[in-house]
């Protein structure tokens, strides 16, 4: 990138100043950005003519300063150069430094990648979870063997992120890494964080991502009709931990509670609300907004089934909880002996309770997006377009079925 560059020598006049001579300075200009310093010479103002920005005379004394003022032009000249050279970014301020021989800081991406999540680190609890920060740490290893592989050095300038780089991330991670197309954009997200930081710190002046387009690819919610969550709660299991977990997340499908909100929740979080009877009020583990949700029967029947276990008897736990990867582990045996041939999750009975136990039985949407602590109903309303989009899919294979009265081949005209 070409740069309007300028130099130019003047007198300065001190506070205060009545007579006598003045400092020169040295004005550096980089498209119309300027920076000023002294050269540590001074002058009588009627001896400085401006317009070749010299001493006046043939004076030893005049000579001397005009022959140190050609020394400093050319050593900016030469600084001027070697950012050129080097490749630069060249401001008035890096301009400024290289004359002055002082080396500005080499930003490297992974180092204010992990400046970054050490800072993130010291905020869980507060503005962060620990899982928030497992997902960056993911991606700065993904990052990290990126370039490695690539460029084959351990890190990288930030100046030297473009846009190349960051269409090449994107194929290393769905080529090298296996990642499926919105795990792929997830990780680009959270280096994109990174990138805006050094944006803003002014460590880089081009936004790699300028141009560079990625659309996460909608996934097709599992939606368990009433039959199916009756299914698994009817099953009889041998194993005490597939009941736990069978019932875990049969008290999901009727509280809408997420994974970590029901590992957090505590018996003194259910209490007696407004109309009487048993209430959740506690805040989202994830956002902090308030999910107060009445419990229904079999929630509470749950909540007293567990109340002499072992692991929650003299504290204040609800379930016996163990971690979210072998409960959703434990799950899909849940599914294969109750005959559900669904990939079954704790974000699945997050859904079941939102579409079909409130909002399938006529529960209002503001009702339903205040029980799941949705920060905006716009959040809420994706799961009535789930609804609306099953209603089309079941319609259709009642229309499309042969077996069916409606089948246009069963209609008598």
């Amino acid at each position: 990138m070409k740069n309007t560059f300028s130099l130019l020598f003047y007198l300065k006049k001190p506070k205060n100043y009545v007579a006598g001579s003045m400092p020169i300075y040295m004005r550096i200009t980089v498209d119309g950005v300027p920076k000023e310093l002294s050269i540590g010479k001074q002058c009588e103002p009627e001896r400085w003519n401006p317009q070749i920005n010299r001493v006046d005379g043939k004076k030893e004394d005049a000579r001397t300063i005009n022959a140190y003022l050609k020394i400093v032009e050319d050593k900016v000249d030469q600084a001027h150069t070697d950012l050129f050279k080097a490749d630069k970014e060249i401001t008035a301020v890096s301009l400024k430094n290289k004359f002055l021989g002082v080396e500005e800081e080499a930003h490297t991406l992974l180092t204010a990648f992990q400046d970054h999540n050490d800072k993130m680190e010291a905020l869980i609890g507060k503005d962060f979870t620990e899982g928030t920060l497992s997902k960056y740490n993911t991606t700065l290893m993904h990052t990290t063997s990126f370039i490695l592989h690539k460029f084959k050095v351990s890190d990288l300038l930030v100046e030297k992120v473009d846009n190349y780089f960051i269409t090449e991330f994107d194929f290393y991670l769905r080529s090298k890494c296996g990642c499926a197309n919105n795990a792929a954009v997830k990780h680009l997200k959270n280096l994109g964080k990174v990138i805006r930081i050094c944006l803003a710190n002014r460590w880089m002046t081009y936004d790699p991502f300028s141009g560079h387009k990625n659309k996460i690819t909608k996934v097709q919610q599992v939606i368990l009709t009433p039959t199916d969550i009756q299914a698994i709660y009817n099953k009889e299991f041998a194993i005490e931990r597939l009941r736990i977990v069978r019932d875990a997340f049969i008290f999901c499908c009727y509280t809408g509670l997420s994974f970590i909100d029901l590992v957090e929740l505590k018996r003194s979080e259910v209490v007696t609300g407004v109309d009487g009877s048993l209430w959740i009020i506690k805040k989202r583990h994830k956002s902090g907004i308030p999910c107060n949700v009445p419990l229904l029967p079999i929630a509470l029947e749950i909540i007293e089934r567990y109340a002499d276990h072992p692991l929650c008897a003299g504290t204040d736990r609800v379930l016996p909880m163990n971690s979210n990867q072998k409960m959703n582990a434990y799950l899909k045996e849940v599914a294969d002996i109750s005959s559900v041939d669904m990939n079954l999750t704790f974000k699945v009975a997050r859904v079941a309770f939102a579409t079909t136990v409130t909002m399938g039985n006529g529960i209002p949407m503001e009702s339903v997006s205040k029980m799941l602590g949705h920060a905006s109903i716009k959040t809420t309303q994706i799961y009535a377009k789930i609804m609306d989009n099953k209603v089309g899919e079941d319609m259709e294979r009642l229309k499309s079925s042969p077996k069916s009265p409606y089948h246009v081949s069963s209609i008598c005209v």
